[in-house]
């Protein structure tokens, strides 16, 4: 017989870590919007996440020592090469598309992960993930969206939707791996690859970085951000939670980054708060609690 069952996605505290890692997040839209302007973008990621690997490994020895084994390592690479791809095919995008663009079909993703989770695991998602996906989405665009003609499809619109590809993949990857494993010896490996997919992109077919950037303070500033909370504090909050919360929320309480981005960018760089934007903010909102709050069906 059918009956209602509360929808149970883990703890507050592994949501709340999720919203967490989508703040700051959001912030580093505003340390990039810089920082891009003087390193190319897979050099730049593939520092990021190289520094970031060296910092959990300092942080984390002992535990490591402890935890590591072919096991972990292998999970981990499957993370970091599935990431990794994501960050480089999404900033590839960006060179034939516009930002706008860009964060709206990153996006998708939380349309793709409870499909994507249907084909893997043979679980269907329920109606509210169906419902909720959407309105996120429609929330990313109003958000991200203008101009004219904005949804007419380019080859960067292509390529950022391949990127959103490779997120959804990875969070079904984190679903297959994380039980039973150690999140934080998966996530010391996982920004290693990370950093040396991009960083062999960069190699081969991004100019290398000039000696004058690294001699800046700004610089070391804005890779100290991206890299201790924009890489390491989030990404242990997003792989720690979502082992903790069913891929299809997990997906959605991760798109609030595109919320924070706006604000940001409304708080710091005097950009006008609209009808429009604001809509936007309402509609994720709305996807959040839907996917939170709605019953479903077992």
């Amino acid at each position: 017989m059918n009956k209602l069952e509360a929808p149970s996605t883990g703890t507050l505290k592994y949501r709340l870590m999720l919203v967490a890692a989508a703040l700051l997040w959001g912030g580093s839209f505003v340390v990039l919007k810089d920082t891009f302007d003087v390193i190319a973008p897979s050099w730049l990621i593939g520092i990021r996440f190289m520094f970031a690997g060296v910092v959990m490994t300092v942080a984390f020895l002992p535990r490591l020592r402890r935890s590591l084994d072919k096991g972990h390592v292998l999970a981990a690479v499957g993370l970091g090469v599935t990431g990794g791809l994501g960050y480089l095919v999404q900033n590839l995008g960006l060179a034939d598309t516009t930002p706008g663009h860009n964060a709206f079909l990153t996006a998708t993703y939380c349309v793709m992960v409870p499909f994507l989770h249907w084909a893997v695991a043979r679980v269907r998602p329920t109606l509210a993930n169906v419902v909720a996906a959407v309105v996120a989405v429609a929330g990313i665009g109003a958000l991200s969206l203008g101009g004219d003609n904005p949804f007419s499809l380019r080859w960067g619109d292509w390529m950022t939707l391949g990127g959103a590809f490779w997120f959804a993949v990875q969070i079904e990857v984190m679903v297959a791996v994380a039980d039973g494993r150690d999140i934080i010896a998966m996530t010391t490996v996982e920004f290693f690859v990370m950093g040396l997919v991009n960083l062999l992109y960069g190699v081969f077919f991004e100019p290398a970085p000039a000696l004058e950037v690294f001699r800046g303070g700004d610089f070391w500033i804005a890779m100290g951000y991206l890299t201790i909370l924009s890489a390491c504090v989030c990404t242990v909050f997003q792989n720690v939670g979502q082992a903790h919360v069913p891929p299809a929320q997990a997906s959605l309480l991760l798109s609030l980054e595109s919320v924070f981005g706006v604000l940001f960018s409304v708080l710091f760089f005097g950009e006008e708060l609209t009808l429009q934007l604001a809509l936007g903010f309402a509609l994720v909102f709305c996807a959040i609690l839907l996917s939170e709050l709605a019953p479903r069906r077992t």
